[in-house]
């Protein structure tokens, strides 16, 4: 029954992972259609993300007072609901009405999933997860592409990723009942909370305190921030950076920018079965020193080659950083604020992958795109940093506790 339920979140991260590429594919086909200005798909992705940040920070609340498998459904509903809608808009307009939907969909039950797994399975489970959302991530832009390239528009592609969606939504509402017996079954929560506790990792007397009060959840949050920057502005950026500063062809570069997901999603398939051996802390760290010698292999003037396995290098090292974080939010704060916090680690992400980007580019605007590995370099710092400042505040409870 567990497993079967892990099932159907392996599953609902696969589909929260397709939308989130498909824009991006689709855009240079849909605007033509609707005579929009080639920045229009930036006001798009700025109300996805908008109601994504709004449902990630409420989510605390919606999950303790409905329960993760309803807020799951709904929410998996809203998206595909949403999709059908890009699909038959006659308009801009349409579009960016649908994009509300889309985004507090997608904001909700990838807090609510996260926080889920993080409570009820083992480490490796987080990381597969992830993993699992790199799945769809990469699945929605190749059926999008395949319909572009039939001749069968870009408003086919968008109907059958919402059919996707509406088959998991009836597959979720079947199998609403399971998410309480394995809540009240679940022994790997109590045994990770009992050890945690035992550890001093868990703040017990956080207890009758805000979320927010609590020590070490600001570097925590520190931590989000600076992460998603580090992933989402590689992303936008590293091409441009290939063509303008180490003067590759624009083909060549988007092909190493793919190798550069590739160490993401190759990475936490990989982690998932290191965390049997190491702990999340160990990983954390580790993958951030990966990361960071990943960027300054970027920012020294080596050949061009060097820039390829600096891509490689830093995709490898965030594979295991962000699942892994999240998997530790119970451990770090305990189990009563775990959703809370979870929901603000979330919204504080997406802040990071909506705003830490363009900032680099405004800047870039005005100096060069040369400035790109500085501030990859300065941000996996401050993540490291953040992190570690957390580590030692966890250590000093420990000690305090013994």
């Amino acid at each position: 029954m567990t497993i079967f339920l892990l099932i159907i979140i392996y599953l609902a991260f696969i589909s929260l992972g397709l939308p989130d590429s498909l824009l991006g594919a689709a855009w240079p086909v849909m605007r033509p259609d609707f005579g929009a200005p080639l920045e229009t798909a930036g006001l798009l992705f700025m109300t996805i993300a908008g109601g994504t940040i709004i449902s990630s920070l409420l989510s605390g609340k919606v999950l303790k007072r409905f329960g993760t498998g309803k807020v799951t459904f709904v929410s998996v509903l809203m998206t595909a609901v949403a999709l059908l809608g890009f699909h038959f808009a006659p308009s801009i307009g349409w579009l960016i009405v649908c994009a509300v939907p889309l985004g507090l969909g997608a904001g909700a039950v990838d807090a609510g999933l996260n926080d889920y797994v993080a409570t009820h399975y083992k480490a490796h489970h987080m990381s597969w997860l992830h993993c699992f959302w790199g799945v769809g991530a990469t699945l929605g832009p190749i059926i999008m592409a395949q319909f572009i390239l039939e001749g069968n528009t870009w408003r086919n592609g968008y109907f059958v990723i919402s059919s996707i969606q509406f088959a998991l939504v009836i597959i979720l509402l079947f199998t609403l009942p399971l998410w309480n017996k394995v809540n009240k079954n679940s022994k790997v929560s109590l045994h990770d909370y009992q050890e945690a506790t035992k550890d001093g990792s868990i703040d017990e007397d956080s207890k009758d305190i805000k979320p927010l009060q609590i020590k070490g959840v600001k570097l925590a949050l520190a931590s989000f921030l600076f992460y998603c920057g580090v992933e989402a502005t590689v992303g936008l950026w590293g091409s441009s950076f290939l063509v303008n500063v180490k003067g590759l062809s624009a083909a060549t570069a988007a092909g190493w920018v793919s190798f550069y997901y590739g160490g993401i999603t190759i990475g936490r398939l990989i982690t998932g079965f290191i965390t049997f051996k190491t702990t999340n802390r160990t990983l954390i760290r580790t993958g951030q020193i990966i990361a960071l010698t990943g960027a300054v292999i970027l920012f020294l003037p080596l050949p061009s080659i060097f820039s390829l396995v600096g891509f490689i290098i830093v995709g490898l090292g965030l594979a295991p950083i962000f699942p892994c974080m999240l998997h530790e939010t119970p451990a770090r704060f305990g189990k009563r604020h775990s959703q809370t916090i979870m929901g603000y680690q979330m919204a504080v992400a997406y802040t990071g992958t909506t705003f830490m980007p363009p900032l680099l580019g405004f800047i870039a605007s005005y100096s060069t795109i040369g400035i790109f590995p500085i501030c990859i370099v300065i941000f996996v710092t401050g993540m490291l940093l953040s992190s570690e400042k957390l580590n030692n505040l966890l250590k000093q409870k420990i000690l305090i506790t013994n």
